[in-house]
């Protein structure tokens, strides 16, 4: 198979996989299509499934940005993509950047970050100098829901059950609180309960967020909100959801989940959905314009839970 997208062949496409399941997601999606898929895994964070999937799989370092460029070069690639989440508190260890063993180009790149401060820590900082990195070594880092669309999940109801006016409420006000956080690069998830903030996101990451919500929401029930920042770059950090966040909710007594629609990647859909109806968790996916709406666009209850209440009652 061969695509093309804004004019290159991506019948072979070079991954830099992160942690989690999304790099796994893409490269079963790209390999299903018939792309040949080359790998770079991070190291202590890629999983180790993806030298199975992937037509060529080598390791990474985290300061190694010329084996990267000589990976691509040598495997004749002027496209990739990069894919899953880098522990960012590894940079609050000491001396962590000299462990790394930084390359030459790569200590050039980030000098104004990690040693000069001329520039900050933050995501789009970072993932930006790697993506003009690329770039000035003629390799085009290219969004994976470009070259798989259906990645994103679009508006929707996705759970049997929607949002009551309580969970919508708080679903409108943490919505606005979750668009500065991200306007301001802090995290892409705020946690709600009446329309309070319990939890923000920082650099711990969502799992975490939704574990110091519930550990101060005394009554079960709290709402997490998860979007894209205003000035989202789909090449990277783009908001993803999946099983295991899903069940950190569950077991943190969050009840409900909405995210941004056409905005967010989605996988391991039907297992999400299947366990969310099994416990009764709302997963909405809108736009912002819903979220200025004063009731909820989608019903609380199907019709048919709606014939099963009013018999059992």
């Amino acid at each position: 198979m061969v695509e093309l997208l804004i004019g290159r062949d991506l019948s072979r496409v070079g991954l830099i996989a992160g942690w989690g399941r999304y790099p796994v997601y893409l490269a079963e999606a790209l390999k299903q299509r018939g792309v040949e898929v080359y790998c770079l895994g991070v190291s202590n964070h890629a999983d180790v499934v993806l030298r199975d999937i992937c037509d060529v799989f080598a390791p990474l370092g985290l300061g190694k940005l010329q084996t990267a460029f000589r990976f691509f070069h040598n495997h004749g690639l002027t496209c990739g993509t990069m894919a899953g989440k880098i522990n960012k508190k590894l940079l609050l260890h000491p001396y962590f950047v000299w462990r790394q063993l930084p390359d030459f180009y790569t200590i050039r790149k980030f000098l104004p970050m990690f040693v000069t401060r001329k520039k900050d820590l933050r995501d789009d900082t970072l993932l930006t100098a790697v993506v003009e990195a690329f770039a000035e070594n003629n390799i085009n880092l290219l969004p994976g829901t470009d070259l798989i669309p259906e990645l994103l999940v679009k508006r929707q109801k996705l759970t049997r059950r929607g949002p009551n006016a309580a969970e919508w409420k708080d679903i409108c006000f943490g919505w606005a609180i979750a668009k500065e956080m991200g306007r301001l690069d802090i995290g892409q998830s705020v946690c709600v309960r009446n329309q309070a903030i319990l939890a923000v996101e920082a650099i711990e990451g969502t799992d975490e967020c939704i574990r110091r919500a519930g550990s101060l929401s005394q009554a079960k029930g709290f709402t997490v909100i998860k979007v894209a920042k205003p000035q989202q770059d789909m090449r990277f950090d783009v908001p993803t959801f999946g099983l295991l966040t899903l069940k950190t909710m569950y077991e943190s007594g969050a009840r409900a989940l909405a995210i941004e629609a056409d905005k967010t990647i989605f996988i391991d859909r039907q297992d999400v959905v299947d366990f969310a109806n099994l416990h009764n968790i709302v997963i909405v996916s809108i736009h912002a314009e819903d979220s200025k709406k004063e009731k909820s666009p989608f019903p609380e209850f199907p019709n048919e839970l709606i014939d099963e209440i009013e018999v059992k009652g």
